[in-house]
């Protein structure tokens, strides 16, 4: 059954168990009626997802993966801040008149700095450090630039991305769909294990609406991390998502009760186009995925702004 469903319902518990209230308290997240959104939470969480083991995608209710997966391309392949040029309406409530959230995500990612091999943003300097400098300790992002927060419409949730590169002995990749229903079938093994560079990630995450965009936020990021390694030569490994804190809002516990209720179905079978070798040439039609049962989706859930 998917391991992400166990994540997610392990950490859902946790919060409703041990997690502290902030009613009562002066917070800025509000409804749309005016009410104070007030959360439980827990501070601290850590999450492990193996990629060569499964996709971590919900059952419990379908994630969009395509739509999650525009937002990584519109924040790092497009380095875009408007929603003009993003296809799912998550980002609607913050953006200007024009459709501008302001100098957050996709313009940070488009910023040039200058570093000792010449100019790159950050994305190109990944790239260029996955090629050159894979067993570098200092493969990072960062979209928190405190002098441009004044002119952000909502601050950075997803905030930081720490890259390592191990080598390690794995099972030969799939050469096609076909085969790699035939590896997960077999529990995972292709053949005689094969040393390669594998490519995990840590995500730093300040804030996390565990209801809304917890799994959205994991499943953009693991296929991040999987675009990533292919374009590097590389096999995509764990991605370790750190949460400062995850929270329930107050109108969303009975919604969470009812989902964790729900029994786990087996994770999907996901991978990319492997004619792929450029990262900019990734759209969402490069996503596929097979077998992706889910249970019914929640609909209508409340989302304080």
């Amino acid at each position: 059954m998917s391991l992400a469903d166990h994540i997610f319902i392990d950490l859902c518990n946790d919060i409703l168990e041990n997690g502290t209230s902030t009613e009562g308290q002066k917070v800025r997240p509000h409804w749309p009626d005016g009410t104070p959104a007030y959360t439980i939470k827990r501070f601290g969480i850590c999450n492990r997802y193996d990629l060569r083991k499964e996709f971590p995608a919900l059952t419990l209710r379908r994630t969009a993966l395509k739509s999650a997966m525009d937002e990584i391309l519109w924040i790092w392949q497009r380095k875009s801040c408007n929603i003009h040029d993003l296809k799912p309406h998550i980002w609607d409530e913050w953006a200007d008149a024009d459709g501008s959230i302001g100098k957050a995500y996709g313009y940070q990612m488009g910023v040039k700095h200058i570093y000792r091999e010449g100019m790159f943003d950050q994305t190109d300097r990944v790239l260029y450090d996955l090629k050159n400098n894979p067993y570098s300790r200092r493969i990072m992002t960062n979209l928190y630039v405190h002098q441009d927060l004044h002119e952000m419409n909502l601050y950075p949730c997803a905030y930081s991305m720490t890259f390592n590169v191990t080598r390690e002995k794995v099972c030969p990749a799939p050469d096609s769909p076909a085969a790699m229903a035939a590896m997960c079938d077999a529990g995972g093994e292709a053949g005689e294990m094969e040393e390669r560079l594998v490519l995990n990630a840590v995500l730093n995450q300040r804030s996390n609406d565990v209801l809304t965009a917890n799994n959205w936020n994991v499943a953009q990021y693991a296929i991040l991390l999987m675009m990533l390694a292919q374009v590097s030569s590389m096999v995509p490994g764990e991605l370790v998502h750190m949460i400062a804190d995850a929270h329930i809002y107050d109108r969303h516990i009975p919604l969470v009760r009812e989902l964790i209720s729900r029994e786990p179905l087996k994770a999907p079978r996901v991978w990319l186009d492997p004619e792929v070798t450029d990262f900019y040439d990734f759209t969402t039609d490069s996503l596929h995925c097979e077998n992706y049962e889910t249970h019914e989706q929640i609909r209508n859930i409340p989302v304080a702004i």
